[in-house]
């Protein structure tokens, strides 16, 4: 198990200003992996409530389970490798086993026997290093929609805004109010 704390800025695209940042960036198809997210939560959205989340995520054929929850700067980010078959078991409808992140669910008042799969988003994203932190371009697709954004993962909340709004202030990209992925999963599946 591995945690650390996130502080990430993000902001959605439209498509456009996403070819933009392709070109910008010299980016090609090569350079964007696609990895799934599967999203976990109780039936009356217990971790949605606390503004945590709860995924397994899919990647070059590597499985994590990962629990993010508020912490004072950022999040704080929970991740545990899980085995192919363990992790398919589960997304087959089988119940999360116990393990170090079940284990932690009870003290943040979560049941984990009531966690249930409540959808996938499927993202191809590229990400590289920039001025110190780490830049992420996704194109998301889910329930029938897509979208477009950019994140920039730091170490230093101060500078790394200040980075981030400059290159979108460079490019003349307008800053955007931008939910987590799974706040607009949430938003376009239940309305929430």
């Amino acid at each position: 198990m591995e945690q650390h704390i996130e502080i990430e800025f993000k902001n959605l695209l439209t498509h456009e200003e996403f070819k933009q940042l392709k070109n910008y960036f010299k980016l090609n198809e090569a350079d964007f992996a696609t990895q799934d997210n599967h999203y976990f939560d109780t039936p009356d959205f217990d971790l949605k409530k606390q503004q945590a989340a709860l995924r397994i995520r899919q990647k070059n054929g590597k499985y994590e389970l990962t629990l993010k929850q508020p912490a004072d700067d950022g999040l704080l980010e929970t991740n545990l490798p899980l085995e192919p078959s363990l992790a398919e078991d589960i997304l087959s409808g089988n119940r999360l086993p116990d393990n170090e992140i079940t284990n932690l669910l009870p003290s943040i008042n979560i049941d984990p026997f009531q966690l249930i799969l409540f959808g996938s988003l499927k993202t191809s994203r590229a990400e590289f290093s920039y001025k110190g932190g780490l830049l992420v371009l996704d194109h998301s697709s889910y329930l029938n929609q897509e979208d477009f954004e950019v994140e920039y993962e730091v170490t230093q909340k101060d500078e790394g805004q200040e980075i981030f709004i400059n290159l979108l202030d460079s490019l003349q990209i307008p800053r955007r109010q931008t939910e987590n992925k799974i706040k607009r999963f949430y938003r376009a599946k239940f309305g929430c």
